[in-house]
């Protein structure tokens, strides 16, 4: 064994102090079998059982995890901007029942009515880019000019459920009409800052690094690098302690007030009577406990923040080595060793 295995080992060794026997042992196991390189967060009644970052972040270079260093969330960043819109909206700047079209002029005329409150729980029937753009460095601009070549909606607003990372994209294009400030600087002043989510921040081209900041790749360890400037939909990079901070401001009433708090968390009532599965910014469910959560994915990053409304369990995980991670059975088996 080389000094440099030992030395990885003993840090392993270390970091995984902070965790209970048996949430170790899956994240043990997981490490060891290469399926997770990543870090991983669990706390419950407002501890933290376990808190570990395990691995690389740039896997060509051999350069180990520091504690603070921040992950391409993905999709994670939409409960981010769905808070950014209920923040407005508690400012009296906007209503939910509000039509997109009344503050972006260069919707084109079948999405001008779609609403607000539509755009946050997806559905609004407006067309998902992904799938179909996947440029390098696909901006926000550029998915409001494809949406302009589309001639209708999938479906009549508010009949269905249809994840859309387009609306996700309309929202925080509303976000930065209403605020007069980019989508980055909103968040930031607005969020990132108040709760002290230091690591925490949109990516852009101009984006001074001044944290580290992990390198995407995939399950052989080939470089698969986040390469997309969409924001709203994604966007952010962050870290499981910052993300844990926003969990707690949730639970404790910091940002949101009670009636948003209750919106964010309710699943909306489809025209057919059936319910959808999306709040405000958060998949729910309710059978059996009253569950809120969300995942992300995008080229070598992976991303889980998972909550136990009723029994105040967060568990989060980020990784920078994607399709070796399976989110639903790590996520199976860490449930299982709460019930023990």
């Amino acid at each position: 064994m080389t000094k440099a295995s030992v030395c990885i080992n003993i840090l392993i060794l270390l970091l995984l102090l902070s965790c209970k026997q048996s949430e170790k042992d899956v994240v043990i196991e997981y490490y060891q079998k290469g399926k997770l390189n990543g870090a991983v967060l669990l706390a419950k009644n407002n501890v933290i059982i376990c808190d570990t970052i395990l691995g690389y972040s740039d896997f060509d270079r051999k350069i180990l995890f520091q504690k603070q260093t921040s992950f391409y969330i993905a999709s994670l960043a939409k409960p981010i901007t769905a808070i950014g819109i209920m923040l407005l909206q508690q400012n009296n700047l906007l209503n939910y029942n509000d039509s997109a079209g009344k503050y972006i002029q260069e919707l084109p005329e079948y999405a001008k009515n779609v609403t607000i409150k539509q755009l946050l729980t997806h559905t609004s029937g407006i067309k998902d880019y992904e799938g179909i753009l996947d440029d390098k460095n696909l901006t926000n601009e550029q998915v409001l000019n494809w949406l302009n070549t589309q001639s209708t909606l999938n479906f009549t607003p508010g009949s269905k459920y249809e994840y859309s990372n387009s609306g996700y994209i309309i929202l925080a294009k509303i976000i930065e009409t209403i605020s007069g400030k980019p989508l980055d600087l909103f968040l930031k002043e607005n969020i990132f800052q108040p709760l002290k989510m230091e690591r925490t921040f949109v990516f852009k081209e101009t984006t001074v690094q001044t944290v580290p900041k992990a390198i995407g790749f995939d399950k052989d360890k080939y470089l698969d690098d986040y390469r997309q400037l969409t924001t709203g939909d994604g966007g952010v990079y962050s870290t499981v302690e910052d993300l844990y901070k926003l969990d707690k401001a949730l639970r404790e009433g910091v940002l949101i007030n009670k009636a948003n708090t209750e919106l964010m968390y309710q699943q909306p009532i489809l025209s057919n009577g059936n319910s959808g599965e999306y709040g405000f910014g958060w998949f729910i469910s309710k059978s059996p406990e009253r569950i809120a959560m969300h995942t992300g994915g995008l080229n070598g990053f992976r991303s889980l923040f998972w909550r136990d409304l009723e029994n105040d369990i967060t568990l989060i995980v980020l990784t920078n080595q994607g399709d070796a991670f399976s989110v639903n059975d790590f996520l199976d088996e860490m449930r299982e060793t709460m019930k023990k």
